[in-house]
Parts: C-alpha cells; sequence; structure tokens
C-alpha cells in the first residue's frame, strides 16, 4: 500500500463531536491538520439517504467514523452508503470506526425462528466494501468472528480504571467493582485487577423477559463503595435497581461505569432520581442535551484513544498495545494528573 502522507477521516451524522475530536487529536499528533473529509451525508424528503464526497480520495487510506447508534437503521444505511462512494472513489482501504456497534445485542438465537442481526449486520458491512472495523467494547465478543475482516475491539476498561484511580485515590481499600450479572464476570473482574480492588456479582432472576424479579449480592459490600461496570445502559431499570440492592446490602455508596450510554426511554430520569452518586459513561455514542444536564452523568472522552488506534492502523503497529497503562496513560496525559 502506497505510504501516504496522513490518514484520512470522514464522519456520518451519527456523532459529528466525536469525529471532530478524534480529528483534532490526529493534527496534535501529526503536527498539522487532518481535518475531516468535506462530505455532506443528508436526506432525500423521502427519507433516501445520499452522500457525495468533494476531495479526492484515490488511493487513500480511508477511516469512516461512524456509530450505529439511534436512529440505528439511519446511521448503520449511513455508514454503508459512504462505504460504497468511497470504494466507488477509489479509495486503497476503509475502516469502519464504529465506536457503538449497534445490533450486538441479537448475536445468537435465543428461541426458535429469531434471527441472528448482528451477523447480518456484519455481512452487510463486508459486502458494501469495509476491509477492517475498529470499534469499542462489543456486546458479544464472539461478534468478531462474524467478519471475515479484521476487527480491532477497544475497551473502555483501561480509560475507566485511569478515572477510577483518580477519582477515588486514597479510598481504593475500600472499593468494590460490581458485576451486574453474571454474563458480565469477566469485564469487572478486569476492571477490579487494574485497580487491584475486590469483586462482587449481583445476580439477577427474570420472572418473564424485560422483568427484573431477585436480585441477590455474592460478595460483601459492607462499607465499600461500589462500582457497577458493564458495557451498556439502555432503560437503566435493572441499573438502578442493582444500585438499591447493593445499598440494602450495606454499600456505603454506589456508582457506574458503563460504556455505552444509551439511555432511552425513561432513562436519564431514573439516574437522575437513582440512589447512584454519578454515572460515567463514554462519548461512543453522542450525548444528548438532557444527558449532558443531568447532574449525577459525567462523560468520559474516547477521542484520544481512539485517535491513537486509527494512527496505529494506519501506521501498521500493534492496536492492543493500548491496553496496556504505559501505553495508555500519556495519550490521557494531564486528564489525570
Amino acid at each position: 500500500m502506497p505510504n501516504h502522507q496522513e490518514p484520512k477521516i470522514i464522519t456520518g451524522n451519527a456523532n459529528p463531536t466525536l469525529g471532530k475530536a478524534v480529528s483534532r487529536r490526529l493534527s496534535m499528533h501529526r503536527g498539522m491538520n487532518v481535518g475531516l473529509v468535506d462530505a455532506r451525508v443528508e436526506r432525500f424528503n423521502d427519507g433516501e439517504i445520499f452522500v457525495e464526497v468533494f476531495e479526492n480520495v484515490r488511493g487513500e487510506d480511508m477511516f469512516i467514523l461512524q456509530s450505529t447508534s439511534n436512529p440505528a437503521n439511519d446511521n448503520l444505511m449511513e455508514l454503508l452508503i459512504m462505504t460504497d462512494a468511497l470504494r466507488r472513489s477509489s479509495a486503497a482501504r476503509i475502516t469502519a470506526v464504529v465506536p457503538y456497534f449497534g445490533y450486538a445485542r441479537q448475536d445468537r438465537r435465543t428461541k426458535a425462528r429469531t434471527p441472528i442481526t448482528a451477523k447480518l449486520v456484519a455481512n452487510m458491512m463486508v459486502s458494501a466494501g469495509i476491509e477492517r472495523v475498529l470499534t469499542m467494547d462489543l456486546h458479544a465478543a464472539q461478534i468478531q468472528g462474524f467478519f471475515d475482516i479484521p476487527v480491532d475491539n477497544l475497551y473502555a476498561s483501561p480509560v475507566f480504571s485511569l478515572d477510577v484511580k483518580h477519582k477515588f485515590k486514597g479510598k481504593l481499600d475500600n472499593v468494590t467493582v460490581v458485576s451486574p450479572d453474571v454474563g458480565g464476570v469477566a469485564r469487572a473482574r478486569e476492571l477490579a485487577t487494574r485497580v487491584g480492588c475486590a469483586l462482587a456479582i449481583v445476580d439477577k432472576r427474570r420472572e418473564k423477559a424485560g422483568e427484573v424479579a431477585e436480585m441477590t449480592v455474592i460478595g460483601d459490600v459492607t462499607d465499600q463503595i461500589c462500582i457497577i461496570v458493564d458495557d451498556m445502559v439502555d432503560t437503566a431499570g435493572t441499573l438502578c435497581k442493582a444500585a438499591e440492592t447493593l445499598l440494602n446490602a450495606g454499600a456505603k455508596e454506589v456508582h457506574a461505569y458503563i460504556t455505552h450510554g444509551v439511555l432511552s426511554g425513561p432513562a436519564i430520569e431514573r439516574v437522575t432520581n437513582s440512589v447512584m452518586k454519578s454515572l460515567v459513561i463514554t462519548d461512543s455514542i453522542e450525548p444528548t442535551e438532557a444527558t449532558k444536564a443531568a447532574k449525577n452523568i459525567r462523560i468520559v472522552p474516547t477521542a484520544p484513544i481512539f485517535a491513537q488506534a486509527i494512527l496505529n492502523i494506519w501506521h501498521g503497529t500493534s492496536v492492543s498495545s493500548l491496553f496496556d497503562p504505559e501505553s495508555l496513560e500519556p495519550i490521557y496525559d494531564g486528564m489525570y494528573s
């Protein structure tokens, strides 16, 4: 592949704020302006999506930054159509940077006659011409195997660990990381190991889908600062109930660190009125004004880690090196000093 002067970034309408932040970070790293590719992504009156790229991208290493968050179908189609436009414009390579991968919860057949939509989405992305995917905290790790192209799955845990060490400095002996269900134990254990604190689990039992009948705390959380860790928060019903359960089990206070702030329906109101001291999310999904105004919701930026990952892919160097504190801390230098 030709050695181009700079990586080229293009963004859709899903998360333009993150796209601009990544562009600024790349400009800082490169010591020159790495602006977003000039393009328009708009809709006709009937809702059809139209893309036009105004710059020459022939032979370029292109990165499309687009979360497939709400509205998931529109944002997914934007990603596919942008890919087609770049491929027909003779881009050398197209990498999809998808901070939040929609449809990831449909990763297996839970009952008869149901789809595996995550696999369908993977097929569409590859067919459109995407040659590599960069994402963060996939809901199910096996989705990487749905693609026949390289998939780099970043983790928010290293970033969260920096934040936890900063916010709870001097109190880490009294911190316990909590998984909100048995399936998330590996994610919670990773953060607990990085921070060097204890681990607990909230075991939930459902009588029917969408309703949590009973929650039980596995582990001692008496007088502990509990940090619930998960990959996404949607309506926040389970999260808020888990926080109440922990307080009833003797916890001193409860915080939550969750990668993707879907926050649909009554979620923000629930979190605001909940017993949680704070909910920390990333900007993998464009935060709404209500989210930014919520008194106990805080947003951690992902632009530093995504910009560095894009540079590593462009240079052909290791992306997994960003999982090490020695590599990550300089990227967030100044934020947690």
